[in-house]
């Protein structure tokens, strides 16, 4: 049965994450309040409030080390990935694959409850709260929730206002 279109390398990786769709999202954050479904995926998640992997040029966190350093390039300027279309340049190759799609027009990540389609897994998981309602981003002044981050910060932003 087909549930979601992510890929993993290891079956290891694979079976952690199906854990997302059958056991639910069990273990919740302390910090921020999102949920997770191993305590692996929230042991990893915590790393972006302990600064353990915190930029010492701009004071952001996360999750690990591979992404700190693929974040320094950043502030480096190094742009070390450039595309064969349009020679645009980009800090790391994972932009680089995600930039590609643009001239190619392929949207492989495809909505089974409606016609809509994406470039990126992560916009599809956002775009399938649309179909669940499921709003993960409470706001800690009211009783207001949100489908995506960005929505909340909005939100935040009307009450410092």
């Amino acid at each position: 049965m087909h549930v979601c279109d992510k890929w993993f390398k290891t079956s290891a990786n694979l079976n952690r994450h199906k854990l997302l769709h059958t056991a639910g999202k069990m273990y919740t954050c302390t910090q921020c309040e999102k949920h997770f479904a191993t305590q692996h995926y929230l042991r990893k998640h915590m790393n972006l409030h302990s600064n353990k992997y915190k930029c010492s040029e701009c004071g952001k966190c996360f999750g690990n080390k591979h992404h700190l350093i693929r974040h320094s390039y950043s502030h480096s300027g190094e742009k070390p990935f450039e595309c064969t279309v349009c020679g645009r340049r980009f800090s790391n190759s994972v932009n680089l694959v995600h930039h590609s799609s643009i001239h190619s027009g392929e949207k492989p990540y495809k909505c089974h409850e409606c016609d809509k389609a994406f470039r990126q897994s992560g916009d599809l998981t956002a775009h399938m709260r649309v179909h669940t309602g499921d709003r993960l981003y409470k706001c800690s002044l009211c009783d207001k929730s949100f489908i995506t981050s960005g929505n909340l910060k909005k939100h935040n932003y009307r009450h410092s206002n």
